[in-house]
């Protein structure tokens, strides 16, 4: 098992029943507080940014609200790229495209700042956790509504039970830890 496979398994907690009865919710937190482990998986989420020679393929990493966030924005510093929030409806100031998508407990609206990625700007799709896919495919409608390309997905942890791979739309996927 690689190190960050071995942090990630050690350092993130199963909550049941958060933040609704029958949710096993995955607390990120105590891998935030270990440096070590939280360094390991920023510079294995970068990875899928670059290619075999370790050069930057992308040109924005981007960041899904909110959890997301916490590992793109270093992410995209390793990398030496900008980073775009995508964020909840009504957060982010200025003209905005906007998605309406379903998760595994409710209906969630996404939003980006229409210039936040050029046409034809190269894009790293960072989340914490990909389960039922809904949040990455309407990432990715956004990236696209803004004329982007999703090189690739990088999460933290996959579940493997839920169809999330389904929703990538044939992006290459780079998950730490599948459970």
């Amino acid at each position: 098992m690689s190190d960050h496979a071995a942090h990630v398994e050690r350092l993130v907690r199963d909550i049941a029943d958060f933040p609704k009865p029958g949710i096993v919710f995955k607390d990120i937190t105590p891998l935030l507080a270990d440096h070590e482990g939280f360094r390991s998986v920023v510079l294995a989420l970068a990875a899928a940014g670059r290619d075999a020679d370790g050069t930057t393929t992308v040109s924005k990493v981007v960041g899904m609200e909110a959890r997301g966030f916490i590992f793109a924005a270093p992410v995209a510093l390793e990398l030496g790229v900008g980073f775009v929030p995508v964020r909840k409806a009504g957060k982010l100031p200025g003209e905005t495209h906007e998605v309406s998508y379903s998760l595994e407990y409710g209906e969630e609206v996404l939003e980006v700042h229409r210039d936040a990625i050029a046409p034809g700007e190269r894009v790293l799709l960072v989340d914490d956790v990909l389960a039922t896919g809904g949040t990455v495919a309407a990432t990715r409608a956004l990236v696209e509504q803004c004329g982007g390309e999703v090189a690739g997905v990088a999460v933290l942890m996959e579940l493997s039970f839920l169809p999330g791979r389904d929703q990538l739309g044939g992006a290459p996927l780079t998950a730490l830890h599948t459970v």
